[in-house]
Order: structure tokens, then sequence, then C-alpha cells
């Protein structure tokens, strides 16, 4: 399968090419394959330059992202904890979707999402990928706080993972939580590349008798023919008129979705098959326990392009983190997730059966999964809990708990970032200007930085920040997220500390408005 080139390719290849300096040399000695800060020669395809290579040098006066700030402040986790090591191979595949149906897709083995990792907070995680693709490839540690040079963004932070490569990512994991990884090449994520990562906490204060990973997707990829180059390039023509739906004669496109909650345009792409784990509704997994359980779901929305408003029928539903970190506990009867946004809530188990339903927000279709604690009809792709109904929480009507809490204290320093673009021109950018890898938005460390996203254009956007947390809103004790929804024509503020050293991307996490531009960076100066 031969693929389109993309935007983030690119700018990747032509950096590796030149010699421009969009990349750090790591700190290791030639030739040592994935110790943090190195990476092998890359004729065998392995991740970042080798000390000794082409060497960045512009923009002048920035973070490397294998420099000696990044080492001292992966060496201040002191991390003591347990090693963790994972082999994973990016690969294409057949995958059961359920129901009769099969695709050829790309996908971490054979399973759909990819086999769950595990790790503990205070530990160390090592994890090798290799790539058995016919293209170049990445992984991303969606939420992580970690060291800049295994953050995986080629062109960036690393080079690309050539096909037949491979590359050993370690680094500290310091906080418990919810997360999940996926490429950060093109549009890679709207396959089948992606899987959930969870951060066991050594002394978790929750207390549940079993624990449900529920990771929501949108499926395009080998269906009639279908695969996420095509419908980038089909969507990068734009559109000539407005109307709802799938527009006329554009087999992917879609237009003019509205949802009471984000808007007269909730999403680019018509999608065949929502899913829960990898399965259709016609044929959902199902999860078994026995009445009166308390049940602790850990929700990831890994969608390219649809937000997910999802109930559990006969259940309220107690939210008590988003994005890895607590929460005061919220009782809701529905949720909405944008793209990258993870929540986890808990459930106690009633008598029966019950569909885990997740709407495609201002689109047609759902996906579904199952809760099973006794007898009774299961439900079918059709059901619609009356819990769905409700207005969904998002995360600005939510308060971080405990440690969570962002001590108050007046910004050293405001970034503001302007969301602009429309369908029309496909055009996605930030403050104008689509994406370049030597963009700067400079930082410092030890600050307090203030992100204020305004978004100029009609649809609505889920923001992405590498390797921080922030909170939302001015005044303290905003919910910590990694990742929000910028309503159209809407404001987002919040809150980080600038506390790890690098280059950190920013980007809208809707994958077409992302590799049509829609991201930046975030730089450390020196």
């Amino acid at each position: 399968m031969r693929c389109l080139p993309t935007r983030r390719s690119v700018f990747g290849a032509a950096a590796a090419a030149v010699g421009s300096g969009l990349l750090a040399a790591c700190s290791g000695p030639a030739g040592t394959a994935g110790s943090p800060g190195s990476a092998a020669d890359s004729r065998t395809g392995h991740g970042s330059m080798h000390h000794g290579g082409p060497k960045a040098d512009g923009p002048e006066g920035y973070v490397d992202p294998a420099g000696p700030e990044v080492r001292a402040a992966e060496a201040a986790r002191g991390a003591t904890g347990p090693l963790t090591e994972v082999k994973v191979t990016a690969t294409a595949t057949t995958l059961d979707l359920g129901g009769g149906r099969t695709v050829r897709s790309w996908a971490y083995g054979d399973r759909l999402p990819g086999q769950e990792v595990r790790a503990t907070a205070g530990g160390t995680l090592s994890l090798t990928l290799a790539n058995n693709l016919p293209e170049a490839t990445s992984l991303h540690w969606h939420g992580l706080a970690l060291r800049n040079d295994m953050d995986g963004v080629p062109g960036l932070t690393q080079r690309d993972i050539a096909p037949g490569g491979s590359f050993a990512y370690k680094f500290a994991v310091t906080h418990p939580g919810t997360y999940w990884f996926h490429p950060h090449t093109g549009v890679q994520q709207d396959r089948g590349l992606y899987a959930p990562l969870i951060v066991e906490d050594p002394k978790e204060p929750l207390s549940y008798d079993k624990e449900w990973v529920v990771v929501l997707d949108d499926w395009i990829d080998g269906v009639d023919g279908a695969t996420p180059d095509a419908v980038l390039a089909e969507l990068r023509k734009g559109m000539s008129t407005q109307g709802a739906g799938a527009a006329h004669g554009r087999k992917y496109v879609f237009m003019g979705g509205e949802s009471d909650v984000l808007g007269k345009d909730a999403g680019d792409v018509v999608y065949p098959h929502y899913l829960v784990n990898g399965r259709v509704p016609e044929d959902p997994s199902v999860f078994t326990a026995r009445p009166g359980d308390r049940i602790r779901l850990r929700i990831v929305n890994a969608g390219g392009d649809t937000a997910f408003r999802i109930a559990l029928g006969g259940h309220e539903l107690t939210v008590t983190h988003t994005d890895g970190f607590p929460v005061e506990h919220a009782t809701t009867r529905s949720l909405l997730l944008g793209m990258g946004e993870r929540y986890d809530v808990l459930v106690t188990a009633q008598d029966g059966v019950f569909p885990l339903t997740a709407l495609a927000e201002g689109k047609d279709g759902s996906a579904l999964a199952v809760l099973r604690t006794g007898t009774g009809t299961a439900p079918t792709a059709a059901t619609r809990p009356a819990e769905l109904e409700a207005r969904p929480l998002m995360a600005g009507a939510l308060r971080a708990a405990g440690a969570a809490v962002l001590a108050r204290r007046e910004p050293d320093r405001t970034v503001r970032i302007r969301l602009t673009g429309s369908m029309t021109r496909y055009n996605w950018a930030f403050d104008g200007k689509p994406y370049t890898p030597d963009q700067r938005h400079p930082v410092k460390a030890g600050e307090r930085v203030r992100l204020e996203f305004r978004n100029a254009t009609p649809m609505w956007h889920p923001v992405h920040l590498h390797g921080h947390t922030f909170a939302l809103g001015t005044e303290p004790g905003g919910a910590r997220k990694d990742t929000a929804i910028v309503l159209p024509g809407g404001r987002l503020t919040a809150d980080f500390d600038a506390d790890n050293p690098g280059l950190w991307m920013a980007h809208c996490h809707n994958v077409y408005h992302s590799e049509s531009g829609m991201m930046t960076v975030l730089g450390y100066q020196l």
C-alpha cells in the first residue's frame, strides 16, 4: 500500500535531508539503540540521530530534546520503582471487528486495540517498537509528562522509525492514570495503531472490585478500500458549499452535523463504524460482573474525528479522574469525550444486562459494549439509554482534587493562540500559519505559563499539549487536563508550570486538522 505524502512526513524528510537542525542530536554513544537520549545509526531505521550525527542548529537558543536539561529533569524524577519491559510490533494485518466484518489495516500486533500496557508510577517503562509497516512510523505517549526525546514526534524530537527498523523508548513514569499511545506520523492514528496505557498507583486511594478499560474509536480503514490518507486527500479538496450530512459526491466528507453541545459542525468524516474495544455494536464486547460490584471504568477516546457522548444504561457515573488527574467526585448520567480525552468513572453494578452506549456526537451512529451481571435481553445497536438524553458532563464543570489543584500564582508569560481555518478551504492552522517544525512559542523553565486559545472557526477543536498538564480556567481548582475542547467561537484559558524542558507540540487532536497544519511548538529557551 502506498500512502500519500503528508505535511508532517514531508517536513520531517526535508529536515533529515538538508540537515536543517530540526532534529536534536542525542547524547548517547553512536550506534547504541534506544537508550534514553540515544539511538542507533539511521541506516537501521532506529529513531533519532546518534551522537556525532547531524546536529540541530536552528532556531538557536532552545533546549535540545536530548540535552543536559532534559537529562537532568529525568534524573530528578528519581524512578526507583519496577521496570516494565514490553515489545510491540506495528504491522499490516487483518482485524476482526465482529459480526463477520474483517478489514485489512495496520495495528500493534494482531488485535484492536493493541495489547494494554501497564506500568507502575514511580517506575520505568521500556517499550521497543518494531516497525513492520510499509512506511515510517513513530510512537507518542499521550498525556505523559516524560523526557522530551521519548515523546515520539518525528522531525522534532526524533527521526521517523523507518520500515524494518525499531526504537526503544525508555523513560520514568511518575504519575498514575489512564493514558494511551499512538503514532505521531501522518494520519496513522486513524488506522488501528493505538493501545491503552495504564499507570497504576502503588498507593491507590480508590476502592473498587473490577476495572473495565473502554476504548472508543471511529473506523474507516479498510472498508470498501478506504484509507485515512485517501480521506485526507479528499478533505484537502475543500468544500464550495455547505450542507448537512455526507456531502454529495464526496465519499468520505461530512458536513453540518449539529450537536447541542459542540455546535453546528460536529466533524469532517463519514465513518461506517463506531467501535468499543475494537468491536462493532452488532457484535459487542461484553464485560461480566456481579450485582453490587463497584467497577472502575477507564474510558479513552481514540477516535480520529469524532466526539462521543457515553452513558451506561440504568446507572449513574461517578467521575473520579480526567486525563489521569483526580477531580472532586461528580455524578452524571452521561459524559462527552473529545478525541484524546480520558475519564475514569465508578459505577455500582445493577442486576441484569446493560448497554454502554457511545453516541457519535452530531453524527449518525453509535458504539456499544455490554455490562452483564445477570439474566436479561441483550441490548442492540439501536439501543439508546435514557441517560443519553441528559446534557453530558464536560471538563469545565469539574474541580481538581487534592494534589491535582494547581497552586495560585500569577502567570509569568501568556501564550495566545488563535485557531483558524475552515472546511471550505481545509486550511486548519494556528494563527493562520500552517505548522512548520521550526515554529517556537518561547517559554522558560520555572515559569507559570498561561495558554489562551481563541477559536475563530465555526468548528470545535480538542487541543492537546504534550509533556504537561494544565489547569482549566484562571482561578485555582480547575480540572487538570492535557486535552480540552475549545467550542466554536469560544475561548479556553489554561495554566501550567513549565517544569519539563524540551520542545513540545500543541495541536488539535482531530487528526485531519493537525495533519493539515493545526499544530505548533512550545519551546523552552536556554
